[in-house]
């Protein structure tokens, strides 16, 4: 059984559905023939409840469709909707509230506490009001906002951390504030752009445990970029596997973690196994051959 089990099976209304999609970091204007498409036609869907990994090796298109499902890009073409609207047609205001991106670059130390970071979160709901950013808050943050970050805080464990300087926290304390931010906007999707880079094991499985749980306790649609081909297939539902802005498979951890598959995208060797308690494809890369002593060890 997957780790934290799967929160899709409650839900199969589709949270995205792509047609299409086509990137360049030009304007359409200066598009020319053999422009160098980041991503090339992509056509999927991610189910409302599920987990999804985006992996490829670098240079795949991965945080450019990261970025284009949070709509910081806009596609040259083709069609990306958000639970059956068209992601063009919503004003930023209606994609931050149902749509939070942690990217992977880590935020500008400022001389915020952990609870004002988290804060942050509700902006997108009081756009039309003003207020100064300082260590007493923000001006317009009332009980309910509070109350949500401190519930946010809770569940990605940083509560303890309220009142700490971000500046004053590890890095994988600092990551975990950072998704109870996202968390305050209250969103229907999470997007993450490799969120245990960085990190020690005990973080990253921290990371890995509170997005399961999240996605499981509150419905959430989790969408992350990782580098890690064994964290994703461990804690992911699905993963789809980008190589030079296209899509070489899509599919369940048995469906896309295969040797074959695998090393014709890296193109290197791989060992490809069962993880001896989930019982899930584990990648291994071949170790270096030890050579023998004069009395055989």
């Amino acid at each position: 059984m997957k780790a934290g089990g799967k929160g899709q099976e409650a839900c199969a209304e589709s949270a995205y559905r792509v047609e299409g999609l086509r990137f360049a970091y030009r304007e359409r204007s200066d598009l020319r023939v053999g422009t160098d498409w980041v991503l090339k036609g992509l056509s999927f869907e991610i189910k409302a409840g599920e987990v999804v990994g985006v992996i490829g090796p670098n240079g795949s298109g991965k945080t450019s469709l990261l970025k284009l499902l949070a709509r910081v890009l806009r596609p040259q073409s083709g069609a990306l909707q958000l639970f059956g609207k068209e992601l063009a047609a919503l004003s930023q205001g209606e994609v931050a509230r149902n749509v939070a991106l942690v990217p992977q670059e880590n935020p500008q130390v400022f001389p915020f506490t952990i609870t004002e970071l988290v804060l942050m979160g509700r902006f997108p709901h009081h756009r039309s009001r003003g207020g100064w950013i300082g260590m007493g808050g923000f001006g317009w943050e009332g009980p309910e906002d509070l109350s949500l970050a401190q519930e946010a805080m809770r569940e990605t464990d940083v509560a303890h951390l309220a009142h700490r300087l971000i500046s004053d926290v590890s890095g994988g304390e600092r990551q975990r504030a950072i998704i109870a931010r996202a968390l305050t906007q209250q969103p229907q999707v999470l997007l993450l752009d490799e969120p245990t880079a960085f990190l020690d094991l005990h973080h990253q499985l921290d990371i890995c445990r509170i997005l399961r749980r999240l996605n499981e306790e509150r419905g959430l649609t989790v969408v992350l970029v990782s580098h890690d081909l064994n964290l994703a297939s461990q804690y992911c539902d699905r993963m789809l596997l980008l190589d030079e802005g296209e899509i070489v498979r899509f599919g369940s951890p048995e469906e896309v973690v295969r040797p074959d598959v695998l090393e014709a995208v890296y193109h290197c060797e791989v060992l490809v196994d069962r993880h001896p308690t989930s019982r899930l494809p584990r990648v291994t890369l071949p170790g270096r051959i030890r050579q023998r002593g004069a009395d055989g060890v």
